[in-house]
């Protein structure tokens, strides 16, 4: 099993910790304290993931549970017509994140904020984050990493100007936080509300626009001949 490397600061510390109290005052301390490193590496685990998705898919970019699916719920939405998919992160879900389509990355924007818990609708737009846009043949698509109550950081390994591929990883989220997801308003949605997603994997929507455009491109070379 691979773990993410943000996690091992977390995982050693609390093991010296854990042994420390146990030297010094035994094991009625120090078990707990060991239980608590594990469970860190299990919060850090990265398990690999493989998905056979066609290309106009958009991938879950996070494990977890859909908490909206449809039009824009907060105030801060990027410019223009979306619809959103917000998914909830709980500690017992794999945090590390995952590029939802294939493109180039356009922007990656940090936006300060406050540590709300991430089920609460105005967390996008108060919480602490960073926003991502990757242009995916003409078709912008953005998704949001959100803090929560106990995840007060977000690791983006993803920068401006680099090529992506869908299913690749690309951050982690610490301990509980959302992640949001805006699609072109005529994309089609393929998850609901309550419905529970894995990063890289499930197919939470499909961009409609390049179909349309083949069709309409194959219909017109048949009117031709």
């Amino acid at each position: 099993m691979r773990f993410d490397p943000a996690g091992w600061p977390f995982v050693i510390g609390s093991a010296l910790i854990a042994l420390a109290v146990w030297l010094l005052t035994g094991p009625i301390l120090g078990v707990p304290l060991l239980v608590v490193s594990g469970f860190l590496l299990f919060f850090f685990r990265d398990p690999e993931r493989v998905h056979n998705a066609p290309p106009d898919a958009v991938l879950s970019p996070a494990d977890g549970r859909v908490m909206v699916a449809g039009p824009p719920t907060g105030e801060s939405t990027p410019p223009g017509e979306w619809q959103q998919i917000s998914i909830f992160l709980s500690p017992m879900d794999v945090h590390v994140n995952r590029i939802p389509v294939s493109g180039r990355v356009t922007r990656v924007e940090y936006h300060p904020g406050r540590f709300l818990p991430a089920y609460r609708k105005e967390s996008g737009d108060l919480n602490e984050r960073c926003e991502i846009t990757v242009d995916h043949d003409g078709q912008k698509i953005v998704f949001r990493q959100i803090v929560g109550v106990l995840a007060r950081r977000v690791v983006c390994r993803t920068r401006e100007g680099v090529n992506v591929k869908a299913g690749e990883r690309f951050g982690v989220m610490k301990f509980g936080s959302r992640m949001d997801v805006f699609v072109p308003v005529d994309a089609k949605l393929h998850v609901r509300v309550g419905d529970t997603v894995v990063g890289g994997v499930t197919v939470i929507a499909t961009l409609l626009a390049r179909q349309r455009e083949a069709r309409s491109g194959l219909e017109t070379r048949h009117a031709r001949g």
